[in-house]
């Protein structure tokens, strides 16, 4: 490149101010935003593990840059060392576009309103710029042998490979290590799920009582019998009464549960389920013979995955009641793991993947849940991403034999649904790298595979007023939420849909 010497020197010295003045902002912008910086990166999907020492690293580095390049003599390393920086940056949102499940932002000041394309091309003008300003520095390079020309070009090829090299190594140990053992990072992609309805129940006694060929179903503690239904967009409002007399039972908590074309009226406390059709809402069977229980999800018409404290010493147990031809009860004393008492430890919620025919367990207290088949059998365990592995329970026993609690314990997961392969849960513990605001405001759902046993993504579900979630229902196409009176239908958007197992729509 055949320039005089004022012009070549003038090119090096408006990239080198460039570089210097980018890096300042940059590193400024991060420092006195250093939290939210820090936060970013722990959920970028490239960088999660090594937030920590990366948030303190790269803005050490981009100062140390920034006085390289104002030194003359130390100008042509502060370029090699500039344009490492850039094709990392540059190497990183192209991962994040083409290879990562969603697009963080973790930059600072004005560069954080771009585009990631548009930040694209922005560093790839800046790696353009470093690599003139360095052939340009070589003052002799016109006389030097063409030998040496190829050393230069060898030298920035060398440069940029291994930069990229490096990042590529960042992404694929964050990405094992999140996956197998999950230091307690959250991932936040953007918007999994969008609030689109939402409707004033005016009560806040409802609940979910399942989801059939296109409606969402409610039943009310305060009015066993009467259920309401709706679309998923609110739509089509409809009252029910279950007709039913229930003189002859002594109830004293019934829950009302829709499986495809049946609905089930059940009480733990009296042994016998109820079933009808939802075409009438009429009670036509009566499955007697079921064992007394305290939380029963149904496996198909006839049979349900229960859990009771029949086990030794009132332990919680989890069976299997089926009433096809005749009733049958079967237990399984190993599905739950007795850590202190084996009541208050083993609390949780059972659920029933239908499309997988796999019963799930998930405890109140620990970061694990349980897969069963089913007939209770278990196929595997996992764990949440809290590292919260043993209940904190502290059990005081009263003068009658009874059992309680001494202290509040802690709660790790609070609420759960299932869908297809999909467990979600309502986490009660903050990870890493969290704004404490947005636990004020929201409710953290995290999601799993369970076939895979691995965290996927965590999305939040915000409060209506005061309130927040009190419980939630999922299908293929939207997440139903319960907060306070009201019923919010958030839309499943294709980030989260695409970790479904298969394509099929909803009836």
């Amino acid at each position: 490149m055949n320039l005089k010497p004022q012009i070549r020197n003038s090119i090096i010295e408006i990239i080198s101010l460039l570089y210097v003045l980018l890096f300042v902002y940059a590193t400024v912008a991060k420092i006195l935003d250093f939290e939210n910086f820090q936060i970013q990166l722990g959920q970028s999907p490239l960088l999660s593990v090594h937030a920590w020492w990366i948030s303190w690293s790269v803005p050490a580095i981009e100062i140390v840059i920034s006085i390289l390049l104002c030194i003359p003599k130390c100008r042509k390393i502060g370029l090699f060392a500039a344009l490492t920086m850039m094709v990392m940056f540059t190497a990183y949102i192209f991962i994040i576009l083409n290879f990562s499940s969603f697009i963080p932002c973790s930059c600072g000041g004005i560069l954080e309103k771009m585009g990631w394309n548009t930040h694209l091309a922005f560093n790839l003008i800046f790696v353009v710029f470093a690599v003139l300003a360095i052939v340009l520095q070589d003052k002799k390079i016109d006389e030097y042998t063409g030998n040496h020309k190829k050393s230069l070009k060898i030298k920035i090829a060398a440069t940029t490979v291994l930069s990229i090299a490096v990042v590529v190594i960042l992404f694929l140990s964050s990405e094992s290590i999140m996956e197998n053992e999950n230091p307690f990072l959250r991932r936040y992609p953007q918007h999994p799920v969008m609030m689109t309805y939402e409707k004033d129940l005016k009560y806040n006694s409802y609940y979910f009582a399942g989801y059939s060929k296109g409606r969402i179903y409610l039943g009310n503690y305060s009015n066993p019998l009467h259920l309401i239904s709706m679309t998923s967009e609110l739509k089509d409002y409809r009252s029910v009464k279950i007709k039913f007399d229930p003189k002859k039972n002594p109830f004293s908590f019934v829950r009302i549960l829709i499986k495809g074309d049946y609905f089930f009226l059940m009480d733990g406390t009296v042994p016998v389920i109820f079933r009808g059709a939802i075409s009438d809402w009429i009670v036509n069977r009566e499955l007697k013979g079921s064992p007394y229980f305290n939380v029963a999800v149904p496996i198909d018409s006839t049979s349900f995955v229960f859990r009771s404290s029949s086990g030794a010493n009132s332990s919680q147990i989890v069976g299997v009641f089926s009433f096809n031809p005749v009733p049958r009860v079967s237990y399984n004393e190993r599905f739950l793991t007795k850590q202190i008492d084996g009541v208050f430890d083993t609390d949780g919620m059972l659920l029933y993947a239908e499309k997988l025919n796999k019963s799930v367990y998930l405890y109140y207290y620990r970061n694990e849940f349980v897969v069963g088949d089913r007939e209770a059998k278990v196929l595997a365990r996992g764990n949440t991403i809290d590292t919260n592995s043993t209940a904190k329970i502290k059990i005081a026993h009263l003068k009658n034999g009874d059992k309680t609690m001494s202290v509040p314990a802690l709660m790790v997961n609070q609420h759960s649904a299932i869908c297809e392969n999909l467990l979600f849960v309502h986490s009660k513990v903050k990870g890493q790298y969290e704004l404490e605001k947005v636990w004020e405001q929201s409710s953290i759902i995290d999601v799993y595979d369970i076939e895979k046993r691995t965290y996927r993504m965590s999305f939040s579900v915000y409060g209506v007023g005061d309130k927040k979630l009190g419980s939630f229902y999922v299908t293929k196409t939207h997440l139903y939420a319960l907060i306070g009176n009201h019923l919010v239908v958030h839309k499943i958007r294709s980030n989260l849909k695409n970790e479904f197992r298969s394509s099929e729509k909803e009836d």
